[in-house]
């Protein structure tokens, strides 16, 4: 495969025309960002965030801008149980037949402390927002996945997921299972028309990055809409034969 520069990527205008995408952590940062930039492209994206909204925000400004119709999946992911993941699909299903896109976008920071202090009850609650909710979400849509004829799914992992750093806890362990988690399905899935990758979208200018680093300049950090170079790529046919990979949003 060749190496992939997300600088020299220019996507079609119409990549995703007529593919159903879900987007987790839609309503703001990156996860905002990208819906709005996959509907641009011609895909219809499920919304699934926690705050209706600021979904519904999204959702008027996408049809404002002439996009396809999107959908609304207001899920609090902390309090995700198995009965929510299939009435996810059940809800997908009864409205597009399949899904051609999944995007694991929402996670949490949780503690940047020291892993001899860090607190039980949020290493729990990162775990299964970042690694857990994935996993199961993953799972239950495989049907739904396996209806498309190009499907992919990209979990979002991290730098502090492929080399372990002091102080970033729940956070980096989760990311390193993430990558495990990806590597995993795509080899379980290699021969059928499901591919599966991360991304790591580097310092980009979210709520989180600000929590991670509140003493930095904001300017000096790139906006979410500047790296979704890679994200169009893996989500549209143009990455057909990529699968089981971990790419470098900038």
């Amino acid at each position: 495969m060749p190496e992939f520069n997300p600088h020299n990527y220019v996507p079609a205008e119409n990549l995703l025309e007529g593919r159903v995408i879900l987007v987790t952590g839609a309503g703001a940062g990156i996860g905002r960002a990208a819906a709005m930039t996959f509907a641009k492209h011609g895909a219809t994206v499920a919304l699934l965030g926690r705050t209706l909204r600021k979904l519904e925000t999204i959702y008027d400004e996408i049809i404002e801008a002439g996009y396809p119709r999107p959908s609304l999946a207001p899920i609090d992911l902390g309090k995700a149980d198995g009965p929510t993941f299939f009435e996810l699909a059940d809800s997908i299903r009864n409205e597009f037949g399949r899904l051609d896109g999944l995007l694991h976008n929402a996670g949490i920071l949780g503690h940047k402390t020291p892993l001899e202090h860090y607190d039980v009850k949020t290493w729990a609650e990162v775990m299964h927002i970042n690694l857990t909710v994935p996993f199961v979400m993953t799972q239950t849509l495989l049907p739904l996945l396996r209806e498309s004829k190009d499907a992919s799914v990209v979990f979002t992992t991290s730098s502090v997921g492929r080399k372990g750093r002091a102080y970033w806890g729940a956070y980096a362990v989760s990311k390193f299972g993430t990558e495990g988690l990806s590597q995993t399905f795509a080899d379980e899935l290699s021969n059928e028309n499901i591919r599966v990758n991360c991304i790591n979208p580097g310092r980009t200018r979210t709520a989180m990055r600000k929590a991670a680093y509140p003493g930095e300049d904001p300017s000096t950090v790139p906006a979410p809409e500047e790296v979704l170079g890679p994200y169009l790529y893996l989500l549209g046919p143009d990455s057909k034969d990529v699968t089981g990979q971990s790419l470098d949003a900038q």
